[in-house]
């Protein structure tokens, strides 16, 4: 509660108004606070991606990405899923719509030879759009 003297001698009066001082801090506090923990909270797989010259495409707003690692095994998103489970897992992820586009990302410690096995195990379930993701190479000056 703040008091106000006034010019009438000794009569106190309360002021009715808020004090919003603490609140922008405490605001500002867990601003900062999500703007460092939101880019920490995204879940990534660790992949050693090959750089490309490629032009920068761009990319739907819910992409649906296949991950094989280093040692061979593969991810839908997030999700590890067998070979045998892949085109079931593709499915769920796409909702039955088999002309998305898949975006297919391989370590760089993967032979050429074993994504090609993949491509051919999406080809079968019926995935013909497949798009390869690199990182963006650039370029010295």
């Amino acid at each position: 509660m703040a008091i106000r003297l006034g010019h009438h001698g000794d009569e106190f009066a309360e002021t009715h108004e808020i004090n919003v001082t603490p609140f922008i801090d405490v605001i500002l506090v867990l601003l900062i606070i999500f703007m460092i923990a939101a880019p920490l909270a995204t879940v990534d797989l660790p992949v050693d991606l090959p750089s490309s010259t490629a032009e920068r495409q761009s990319r739907p707003d819910q992409p649906i990405f296949l991950t094989v690692k280093a040692d061979l095994s593969l991810a839908v998103g997030d999700d590890a899923v067998s070979r045998d489970a892949l085109a079931a897992a593709l499915d769920a992820a796409s909702r039955g719509h088999r002309d998305e586009r898949i975006f297919l990302r391989a370590d760089r410690a993967v032979s050429y030879g074993d994504i090609m096995q993949v491509m051919n195990a999406l080809r079968a379930a019926g995935y013909l759009k497949v798009a390869l993701v690199g990182l963006e190479q650039r370029e010295a000056k």
